[in-house]
């Protein structure tokens, strides 16, 4: 079975290469909150707990429903840590999310 997806991002915020804020939906039991706003640490918090991190959007008039793209994961390399749907990331890069 495969794991439920906790944060679904929609868009992404940079500045100088680095992801500041994020605009998305939380799993909120069966079904996911109204938009919210992550900041990169609290990104990094869920991402490192585990938490299953998802690029899409949401179907007009569908409630729950997503049309998803990426996984995110955490790219470690020379002690440096980053966000990224890639695994061979320099640097922050969420392809597919529009930026806000």
């Amino acid at each position: 079975m495969a794991k439920k997806v906790d944060v679904v991002i929609e868009a992404v915020r940079y500045k100088n290469g680095q992801i500041v804020l994020v605009r998305g939906y939380e799993r909120r039991g069966t079904t996911f909150s109204d938009r919210v706003l992550l900041d990169r640490k609290t990104l990094v918090e869920k991402l490192q707990k585990g938490n299953q991190v998802l690029i899409g959007s949401r179907e007009e008039l569908k409630a729950s429903t997503f049309k998803l793209d990426g996984n995110v994961r955490l790219v470690k390399q020379d002690n440096r840590e980053w966000i990224a749907t890639g695994p061979d990331a320099t640097q922050d890069h969420l392809e597919n999310a529009p930026i806000f």
